[in-house]
């Protein structure tokens, strides 16, 4: 009787399964057997981990469907499949969608969670306002040196002892950011700025966490819940609230001493485009759309290069023969008084190659950002329906065999040809590509380059005697982060 009704439940249960969207399972990409309620995310440990999705394209092939609880996503694996995503078919699925903690938490504002006309009338302003604040010339050039700069000064306080290298660095990178928003750097001791970087920290990591599983499965039940994502909508008030201050500044300054013509940053060039489209009924520039454009490019601008910056010593001092092949180089094509440019990677072929493999290897994005697919379409094969979320997994793209011949394998041959010569990939991508490309990408790749050449020639990074090796696996949030580490920068 016990067994015969035990069947019964599961006959309901598979039943059920099937039916509880309306047999939509069947509009999708076949992928891994569902549970009720909860979909796949058991299978991923509630986790969106590009080591698992890579995992199920082994058993189901490189396009496939998970299921979020009800919200079903196809995950495209490999570098055509992906190239087809975001470049290919870009126009296709060229949408975001907002899942429902990153709705309440951050609305569609801004630029990185926005679509159709308030996406492209932000990105088309940040373009232009990096252009006009000198983006790829001597200017900005010369900020980002300045910062290089200050790094190096305070790592030359440490006197060579063991340290955390991962503030100071995530200082002076969000300082380059800080210069162009705010026209302003900020001091390591301001406490404002501080709770600034933490309020960052905190939101980037969100995404990643299993209570944000949680949160887009019941947004209902969550809103009213204490718990840990009350605490990332605590920060990010906080950092809008900096942001706001920083604006009525602006505005207060703009007002009684500036004007079009006369911006100074970000910040500036907004209020003169919200001046002159005041009359216009359909012009996304207001204040909102402002203090969640700076938010998104003081997250994205901080949290990649310093994260980048963070692995590359890593690797420099797990690899010290590849350290000290940088360091040749540096010595023999550059004299001691040169200040180093972005120009100058074309004389350093071998340096560039290590900085773009610590940026393949590393793999800090891991998954792209999600894709919402703006028409009914094909994708691989698969008929795609208007509205379905897309997930490029650009770790798969970054570690893909049929592209790289040795991908698990730090090696920055991996981006030199046979006569020693920088050669680029197209299958290198962790900017993203297309139109949905990350708006900074230039930007981050000037600082990596001025940053770690300058590091490079400055210091000898070693492991601190008598302490453990550090750990080259990686943290598990929304960007992939190493495991805290301390390094002695020994003056050459």
């Amino acid at each position: 009787m016990i067994s015969e009704l035990l069947i019964f439940v599961i006959l309901i249960i598979l039943i059920w399964t099937y039916y509880r969207n309306g047999g939509a399972e069947d509009l999708y990409p076949p992928g891994p057997p569902t549970l009720p309620i909860l979909g796949n995310l058991w299978t991923l440990s509630f986790q969106l981990n590009h080591e698992t999705f890579m995992q199920l394209a082994k058993i189901y092939g490189d396009v496939y469907t998970v299921w979020l609880g009800n919200i079903p996503v196809i995950v495209v694996n490999g570098y055509k499949a992906v190239k087809e995503v975001l470049s290919s078919q870009s126009e296709d699925f060229i949408g975001r969608p907002v899942l429902p903690l990153f709705k309440d938490l951050m609305g569609e504002k801004g630029v990185i969670m926005t679509s159709g006309h308030t996406w492209k009338q932000q990105r088309r302003f940040g373009h232009m306002v990096f252009r006009n604040l000198g983006l790829g010339k001597r200017h900005m050039e010369g900020q980002i040196q300045e910062e290089a700069q200050s790094l190096l000064e305070m790592f030359a306080k440490k006197a060579g002892k063991p340290m955390d290298p991962s503030t100071l660095i995530s200082h002076s990178v969000s300082n380059v950011i800080s210069a162009m928003v705010f026209g302003k750097r900020f001091l390591p001791e301001d406490e404002a700025f501080q709770e600034l970087h933490k309020a960052t920290d905190l939101v980037i990591a969100a995404p990643g966490t299993l209570w944000a599983r949680i949160y887009d499965l019941a947004p209902h039940l969550m809103r009213h819940l204490p718990g840990p994502h009350q605490r990332t909508f605590h920060y990010f008030y906080i950092m809008c609230t900096f942001i706001k201050n920083e604006v009525k500044e602006h505005c207060e300054l703009f007002r009684s001493e500036l004007g079009a013509g006369q911006e100074k940053d970000l910040i500036d060039y907004y209020l003169t485009q919200m001046s002159k489209t005041q009359s216009d009924s359909i012009s996304t520039y207001n204040e909102e759309n402002l203090v969640h454009l700076v938010a998104d490019l003081f997250m994205t601008g901080t949290e990649t290069v310093a994260t980048t910056l963070c692995w590359a010593l890593l690797y420099m001092v797990s690899f010290p023969d590849i350290q000290e092949k940088v360091q040749q180089e540096l010595d023999a094509v550059l004299e001691a008084s040169h200040i180093i440019d972005y120009e100058d990677r074309k004389r350093l072929p071998y340096t560039n190659a290590v900085i773009h493999e610590i940026q393949r290897f590393g793999n800090i994005v891991s998954v792209g950002v999600v894709r919402k697919c703006m028409k009914d379409t094909t994708l691989h094969g698969f008929k795609v329906q208007k509205g379905t979320i897309i997930l490029p997994n650009i770790s798969s793209v970054l570690f893909d065999a049929d592209q790289w011949k040795t991908p698990r394998e730090f090696d920055p041959q991996h981006f030199l040809n046979e006569n020693g010569k920088f050669a680029n990939r197209e299958a290198f991508l962790p900017f993203s590509v297309g139109q949905r490309a990350c708006l900074g990408e230039k930007l981050a790749r000037i600082e990596l380059f001025i940053f770690f050449s300058n590091l490079l020639r400055t210091f000898s990074f070693q492991h601190p005697t008598g302490e453990s090796q550090p750990r080259l696996d990686y943290v598990r949030a929304a960007t992939i982060k190493p495991f805290p580490y301390r390094v002695c920068a020994v003056s050459r």
